[in-house]
């Protein structure tokens, strides 16, 4: 027998197995500090730091193919949207990485909690102290001298060599972001009463809801069809007011019922208040031009609180996962908030992408505002040697908005546009894109990345916009009019479709790149979106990286899609 020999040699594999976690490998570095922000003072020992670690996803290649597969048109599988568990497939981590990571916080003394739909996030909160031990960092307190924010964060660090390969990221770390809606043009901050209607010889001068139906083609008949969603992302304590909806399709829509409004989801403790003075401009704007554009299609405000899951993203991450965890997520998403892509970890960029990517699978349209600081940045930001491009629009796996004005459409010189530094220019784009850049030559040269993720991919009218605040009649302007205008478009042809027996469009880009799509849609090729001691780029024939494709006609997109 050898019971002691075969005792030993198992104690002795026990312990050459079992990973000791003592040596470390930097996951996540940053040598610059964005814009505005300084480093002050080492971060208080006690304070606590709440934490998501971001677990490798299965099979994101799988994902991606299985998103371009229901998405492109020419593929069998177009329009055979994914199911919540088809998705999460690709998603969920391998049960190696989660055993790895839940040995690593019990060696430490850590519980976390899972906050993603597929367990690919996980939380916990460890004081200053532990983490800095915990991940070879230095979390040092950094100000934010406009605002008076003042953020912890660390420039790098690392996790055990173990974990390489199974843990992406760990959030909130190296990005420092401060993300506030794209401004809004108060240019009638008085508010003067405005006739029912206007006459579209007036839209040179106001973009009222007719405006839009006689520019787009837009349809007045309602929407048929009950289950056709579309959501409005609502953020940092932006409201949406009912008397201010009211008083709008009263001014603006008479033909509408002055009772029609959106229902209401909230998440992070989001809430909703109905006091004339909480009423945001934000909210108001993008809730208005989606009810009273978008006829007829159910509308959804989601008001994300700010109790968020997802660290500084402030509630981006967790309103994808809310609605990746429904069975039935909405058919159109439009958000007109974002950042400074230089502000983000590419880690934590590709990671929300990737959730993008997921919803887009499931057939919701995802529409994000693409900025208002021209090629620097989201607002116009301090910049010399580069442009600035915004986030999320880099990602590929959503439809950036930006603006035009004036009947005769030109460009919005603050439309923001340009290319990631950190996601690749995805191939439907590739040949729009290669005609801009030899178009343009080498203007600009050096200061873009000519191989990254361009965009916007589309614009709709973001000037002299007519909304209702506090009771009061305003103009603003910015893409954040634009998003939830080309929003409604997509839900209005949702609505078709959908009553012909076919599937909603789900994630667009593929179909708008194609050349069935593109007389559908209205290029504009004057203006210019300055910045960064330049004048931007151009508005030329065909894409460009200030109106992307163009403005929607509703009556040639109805061809395009089949109707």
């Amino acid at each position: 027998m050898c019971t002691g020999i075969c005792l030993l040699a198992f104690l002795v594999t026990a312990v050459v197995g079992a990973p000791s976690f003592r040596s470390m490998s930097i996951l996540e570095q940053r040598s610059d500090i964005p814009i505005g922000f300084a480093k002050s003072s080492p971060a208080p020992p006690t304070n606590v730091l709440n934490l998501r670690l971001a677990l490798k996803q299965s099979d994101m290649p799988g994902l991606e193919k299985a998103l371009y597969d229901v998405s492109t048109p020419g593929s069998s599988l177009y329009g055979q949207h994914l199911t919540k568990e088809e998705v999460e497939v690709f998603v969920a981590p391998s049960p190696e990485s989660v055993s790895l990571v839940q040995q690593w916080l019990a060696a430490n003394d850590i519980t976390a909690k899972t906050i993603s739909p597929a367990g690919d996030w996980l939380q916990f909160s460890i004081p200053v102290s532990q983490a800095n031990t915990l991940l070879q960092a230095d979390f040092t307190v950094f100000n934010h001298a406009e605002t008076g924010t003042q953020l912890t964060r660390t420039l790098a660090y690392s996790i055990p060599v173990e974990l390489q390969g199974h843990v992406d990221l760990i959030h909130p770390t190296i990005t420092l972001i401060m993300r506030s809606p794209t401004p809004l043009d108060q240019a009638n901050p008085a508010g003067t009463e405005l006739n029912a209607g206007a006459a579209p010889a007036s839209c040179n001068n106001l973009i009222t809801p007719s405006c839009l139906q006689e520019l787009y083609n837009i349809p007045t008949a309602p929407a048929t069809q009950s289950t056709n969603q579309l959501a409005v992302s609502g953020f940092i304590s932006e409201f949406a007011n009912q008397a201010d909806m009211a008083a709008f399709l009263t001014e603006f829509r008479p033909d509408v019922s002055n009772a029609t409004t959106f229902t209401l989801q909230t998440l992070d403790n989001g809430l909703n208040p109905q006091l004339p003075s909480e009423a945001g401009t934000e909210a108001n704007l993008d809730t208005q031009y989606t009810v009273g554009v978008a006829t007829g299609v159910p509308v959804t405000f989601i008001s994300v609180g700010n109790s968020f899951d997802d660290g500084s993203l402030h509630g981006f991450l967790d309103i994808i996962n809310f609605l990746l965890s429904e069975t039935n997520p909405p058919q159109v998403l439009t958000t007109s908030y974002g950042q400074n892509e230089n502000t983000i970890s590419s880690a934590l960029a590709i990671q929300l992408c990737n959730a993008y990517a997921q919803l887009g699978a499931r057939g919701t349209s995802i529409l994000f505002a693409s900025g208002d600081g021209g090629v620097a940045g989201l607002h116009t930001t301090a910049c010399s040697t580069s442009f600035l491009p915004t986030f999320p629009s880099g990602c590929p796996f959503l439809t950036s908005v930006g603006a035009t004005t004036g009947t005769n459409e030109t460009a919005a010189t603050f439309s923001s546009g340009g290319f990631s530094n950190f996601f690749a220019q995805p191939s439907y784009q590739a040949g729009a894109v290669s005609k801009f850049l030899n178009t343009i030559g080498t203007l600009n040269a050096g200061k873009f990345n000519v191989t990254g993720r361009a965009f916007p991919d589309v614009s709709a009218q973001g000037e002299k916009v007519q909304i209702v605040v506090g009771g009061k009649t305003g103009s603003v302007a910015g893409t954040s009019c634009s998003s939830p205008i080309f929003a409604s478009v997509v839900s209005l042809l949702n609505d078709r479709l959908m009553a012909a027996g076919k599937p909603p469009l789900g994630f667009l880009n593929p179909l708008l790149y194609s050349p069935a799509a593109l007389p559908a849609l209205n290029d504009v090729t004057t203006g210019n979106n300055p910045g960064c001691g330049t004048n931007g780029f151009p508005a030329t024939v065909g894409w460009d990286a200030i109106t992307g494709l163009g403005t929607p006609n509703f009556e040639l997109l109805l061809r395009t899609v089949g109707l």
